[in-house]
């Protein structure tokens, strides 16, 4: 699913026209992206949380010398799916 068919979906749940849906989804994941970079974290209860997290430093390899590269520490953004939307999905079928 793309953000224009999330869009054209709730438009026509709520009947709102899209081009003001387009507005106010930009605006979400605006907002998402402002407070992550400040540092905070977003729980949306029953959906999940988004946290950033910080990874340690560590020892790579280059796979084509397999020479040991260091790999410095960094900060990620991830996100975790709340039980309630794990449990919801946890039963469905995958088309192959």
């Amino acid at each position: 699913m793309t953000k224009a068919d999330l869009v054209k979906i709730i438009s026509e749940n709520t009947g709102i026209l899209r081009k003001d849906v387009a507005v106010v989804v930009d605006a979400f994941l605006q907002s998402v992206k402002d407070s992550m970079t400040k540092g905070n974290h977003i729980e949306i209860r029953g959906f999940g949380t988004f946290k950033l997290k910080t990874r340690k430093p560590r020892m790579g390899r280059n796979p084509k010398t397999d020479e040991k590269v260091p790999v410095p520490a960094r900060t990620v953004p991830t996100f975790k799916f709340s039980r309630e939307f794990k449990n919801a999905v946890i039963d469905i079928k995958v088309p192959e």
